[in-house]
């Protein structure tokens, strides 16, 4: 089976070592993906809801990029700062993605991401053809 990488060109994925995406075979694995835009800056300081907007946005295109797409998705991994304040914010917005593919998801707080300003990171599994 061919294995296929998606990288978004950050400077953090030669040092780390990792891809945004991976395929093999008919299933993907995309990385934790923070609210950053196209040029690496972060979209949605200080608001949950914009910044899992763009989370799963840049899920979507890293998905599409190996030949996937949402309705692949069969679970998802959400981390938030705050989740007593953020929960609902960012259950509401997954589910506007993810309301008719209801993966399996866990939500976790954890007690800082890599920068102090990104309140929501999301790890998603795919399997092409599942849906």
């Amino acid at each position: 089976m061919e294995r296929v990488k998606y990288a978004t060109g950050t400077k953090w994925e030669p040092i780390v070592g990792y891809s945004r995406a991976v395929r093999h075979g008919n299933q993907v694995a995309v990385s934790g993906t923070t609210a950053t835009n196209s040029e690496g800056e972060l979209v949605g300081v200080g608001s949950a809801h914009d910044q899992t907007v763009q989370v799963i946005q840049n899920i979507e295109k890293a998905l599409a990029a190996v030949g996937a797409s949402l309705k692949d998705v069969v679970r998802t991994r959400i981390y938030v700062t705050d989740i007593e304040r953020d929960w609902q914010t960012v259950g509401e917005v997954h589910g506007g993605f993810f309301g008719e593919i209801r993966p399996a998801t866990s939500m976790l707080q954890v007690s800082r991401l890599i920068s102090a300003d990104i309140l929501v990171e999301i790890e998603a599994d795919a399997i092409i053809g599942d849906n």
